[in-house]
Protein backbone atom coordinates (compact mmCIF):
# COMPACT_ATOMS: atom_id res chain seq x y z
CA UNK A 1 0.00 0.00 0.00
CA UNK A 2 1.35 3.23 -0.81
CA UNK A 3 0.35 6.82 -1.06
CA UNK A 4 -0.73 8.15 -4.27
CA UNK A 5 -0.04 11.67 -4.88
CA UNK A 6 0.55 15.19 -3.07
CA UNK A 7 3.27 15.50 -0.68
CA UNK A 8 3.87 12.01 0.44
CA UNK A 9 3.59 10.53 -3.06
CA UNK A 10 4.55 6.94 -3.44
CA UNK A 11 5.55 6.78 -0.08
CA UNK A 12 4.62 3.33 1.38
CA UNK A 13 2.55 2.30 4.34
CA UNK A 14 2.56 -0.58 6.91
CA UNK A 15 -0.54 -2.76 6.32
CA UNK A 16 -2.28 -5.18 8.67
CA UNK A 17 -1.96 -8.95 8.26
CA UNK A 18 -5.24 -10.79 7.92
CA UNK A 19 -8.68 -10.33 7.23
CA UNK A 20 -9.42 -8.13 10.31
CA UNK A 21 -9.17 -5.08 7.78
CA UNK A 22 -10.03 -4.51 4.20
CA UNK A 23 -8.05 -1.50 3.15
CA UNK A 24 -9.51 0.77 0.15
CA UNK A 25 -8.04 -0.30 -3.10
CA UNK A 26 -5.41 1.96 -4.27
CA UNK A 27 -6.88 2.16 -7.85
CA UNK A 28 -10.51 3.56 -5.45
CA UNK A 29 -8.27 5.65 -3.64
CA UNK A 30 -7.37 7.46 -6.41
CA UNK A 31 -10.93 8.16 -7.81
CA UNK A 32 -12.10 9.37 -4.33
CA UNK A 33 -9.40 11.93 -4.45
CA UNK A 34 -9.70 13.06 -8.28
CA UNK A 35 -13.13 13.71 -6.73
CA UNK A 36 -12.13 15.56 -3.59
CA UNK A 37 -9.34 17.34 -4.73
CA UNK A 38 -11.12 20.65 -5.76
CA UNK A 39 -12.22 20.29 -1.55
CA UNK A 40 -9.59 18.80 0.19
CA UNK A 41 -6.87 21.78 0.76
CA UNK A 42 -7.47 23.23 3.76
CA UNK A 43 -10.46 20.89 5.07
CA UNK A 44 -10.83 18.81 8.25
CA UNK A 45 -11.44 15.05 7.41
CA UNK A 46 -12.63 12.05 9.70
CA UNK A 47 -11.52 8.64 8.51
CA UNK A 48 -13.83 6.33 10.50
CA UNK A 49 -13.20 2.62 10.53
CA UNK A 50 -9.98 3.61 9.76
CA UNK A 51 -8.15 0.71 9.45
CA UNK A 52 -4.59 1.65 8.12
CA UNK A 53 -5.47 5.32 7.80
CA UNK A 54 -4.70 5.38 4.03
CA UNK A 55 -7.51 7.69 3.36
CA UNK A 56 -6.59 9.94 6.15
CA UNK A 57 -2.98 10.14 5.27
CA UNK A 58 -4.04 10.16 1.45
CA UNK A 59 -5.86 13.26 2.57
CA UNK A 60 -3.32 15.07 4.50
CA UNK A 61 -0.94 14.13 1.62
CA UNK A 62 -2.82 15.77 -0.43
CA UNK A 63 -3.28 19.06 1.89
CA UNK A 64 -5.98 18.36 4.69
CA UNK A 65 -5.16 20.69 7.66
CA UNK A 66 -6.14 17.91 9.64
CA UNK A 67 -7.78 14.41 10.10
CA UNK A 68 -8.85 12.64 13.20
CA UNK A 69 -8.53 8.73 12.55
CA UNK A 70 -11.28 6.77 14.26
CA UNK A 71 -10.86 2.76 14.58
CA UNK A 72 -11.56 0.63 17.17
CA UNK A 73 -8.89 -2.34 16.66
CA UNK A 74 -5.85 -2.52 18.51
CA UNK A 75 -3.78 -3.33 16.15
CA UNK A 76 -4.78 -0.75 13.34
CA UNK A 77 -4.71 1.98 16.07
CA UNK A 78 -0.68 0.85 16.50
CA UNK A 79 -0.39 0.68 12.70
CA UNK A 80 -1.91 4.27 11.58
CA UNK A 81 0.09 5.81 14.63
CA UNK A 82 3.60 4.28 12.99
CA UNK A 83 2.08 5.32 9.41
CA UNK A 84 1.73 8.99 10.73
CA UNK A 85 4.73 8.70 12.73
CA UNK A 86 6.63 7.54 9.78
CA UNK A 87 5.76 10.37 7.24
CA UNK A 88 6.17 12.95 10.44
CA UNK A 89 2.21 14.11 10.44
CA UNK A 90 1.67 13.49 14.45
CA UNK A 91 0.70 17.15 14.59
CA UNK A 92 -1.85 16.99 11.93
CA UNK A 93 -3.88 14.21 13.51
CA UNK A 94 -5.43 12.64 16.00
CA UNK A 95 -6.29 9.08 16.38
CA UNK A 96 -9.40 8.09 18.70
CA UNK A 97 -9.71 4.59 19.62
CA UNK A 98 -12.81 2.95 20.61
CA UNK A 99 -16.35 2.66 18.89
CA UNK A 100 -17.05 4.93 15.96
CA UNK A 101 -20.72 5.21 15.81
CA UNK A 102 -19.92 7.08 20.13
CA UNK A 103 -16.61 8.83 18.66
CA UNK A 104 -18.06 10.07 15.46
CA UNK A 105 -20.06 12.78 17.15
CA UNK A 106 -16.80 14.53 18.80
CA UNK A 107 -14.97 15.75 15.67
CA UNK A 108 -16.72 18.33 13.59
CA UNK A 109 -15.22 17.74 10.00
CA UNK A 110 -15.96 19.77 7.07
CA UNK A 111 -15.38 15.58 5.11
CA UNK A 112 -16.26 11.94 6.75
CA UNK A 113 -14.82 9.20 5.26
CA UNK A 114 -17.08 6.42 6.59
CA UNK A 115 -15.72 2.30 5.76
CA UNK A 116 -17.80 0.40 8.10
CA UNK A 117 -17.15 -3.55 7.89
CA UNK A 118 -19.38 -4.65 4.54
CA UNK A 119 -21.05 -7.53 6.99
CA UNK A 120 -21.93 -4.44 9.87
CA UNK A 121 -24.76 -2.85 7.16
CA UNK A 122 -26.63 -1.25 10.69
CA UNK A 123 -23.22 0.72 11.18
CA UNK A 124 -24.22 2.35 8.10
CA UNK A 125 -27.18 3.87 9.18
CA UNK A 126 -26.02 4.78 12.25
CA UNK A 127 -23.42 6.47 10.89
CA UNK A 128 -25.67 8.54 8.59
CA UNK A 129 -28.24 9.15 11.31
CA UNK A 130 -25.55 10.62 13.13
CA UNK A 131 -24.24 12.80 10.36
CA UNK A 132 -27.59 13.92 9.46
CA UNK A 133 -27.27 15.95 13.51
CA UNK A 134 -24.26 16.69 12.58
CA UNK A 135 -24.08 18.49 8.98
CA UNK A 136 -20.57 17.59 7.61
CA UNK A 137 -20.65 19.75 4.17
CA UNK A 138 -19.51 16.21 2.81
CA UNK A 139 -20.46 12.38 3.66
CA UNK A 140 -18.87 9.53 1.72
CA UNK A 141 -19.58 6.22 2.33
CA UNK A 142 -17.89 3.04 1.01
CA UNK A 143 -19.74 0.11 0.72
CA UNK A 144 -20.56 -3.02 -1.03
CA UNK A 145 -22.72 -3.02 -4.23
CA UNK A 146 -24.78 -5.09 -2.86
CA UNK A 147 -25.58 -2.76 0.15
CA UNK A 148 -28.41 -0.47 -0.98
CA UNK A 149 -28.23 3.09 0.97
CA UNK A 150 -30.86 5.21 1.68
CA UNK A 151 -31.10 8.45 -0.96
CA UNK A 152 -31.57 11.02 2.22
CA UNK A 153 -30.46 10.84 5.96
CA UNK A 154 -32.27 13.98 7.16
CA UNK A 155 -30.27 17.29 5.32
CA UNK A 156 -27.74 14.78 3.95
CA UNK A 157 -29.12 13.64 -0.18
CA UNK A 158 -27.04 11.30 -2.05
CA UNK A 159 -25.58 13.36 -5.00
CA UNK A 160 -23.12 11.01 -6.71
CA UNK A 161 -22.12 7.34 -6.12
CA UNK A 162 -19.13 5.93 -8.35
CA UNK A 163 -18.85 2.07 -8.75
CA UNK A 164 -15.37 -0.05 -9.23
CA UNK A 165 -15.98 -3.26 -8.63
CA UNK A 166 -17.60 -4.86 -5.82
CA UNK A 167 -17.56 -1.30 -4.53
CA UNK A 168 -19.25 1.82 -4.40
CA UNK A 169 -18.70 5.36 -3.21
CA UNK A 170 -21.94 7.36 -2.23
CA UNK A 171 -21.76 10.84 -1.70
CA UNK A 172 -24.05 13.09 0.50
CA UNK A 173 -24.34 16.31 0.78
Amino acid sequence: MRVIAGEFRSRKLKSLPGAATRPTPDRLRETLFDILQPRIGGARLVDAYAGTGAVGIEALSRGASHVWFLERNRAAIETIRENLQSLGLESRSTVAAGAVLLTLPRFPAEIVFLDPPYDHEREYTAALDLLAQSHPSLAVLQHSVRLTLPEEAGPLRRVRTVRQGDNVLSFYE
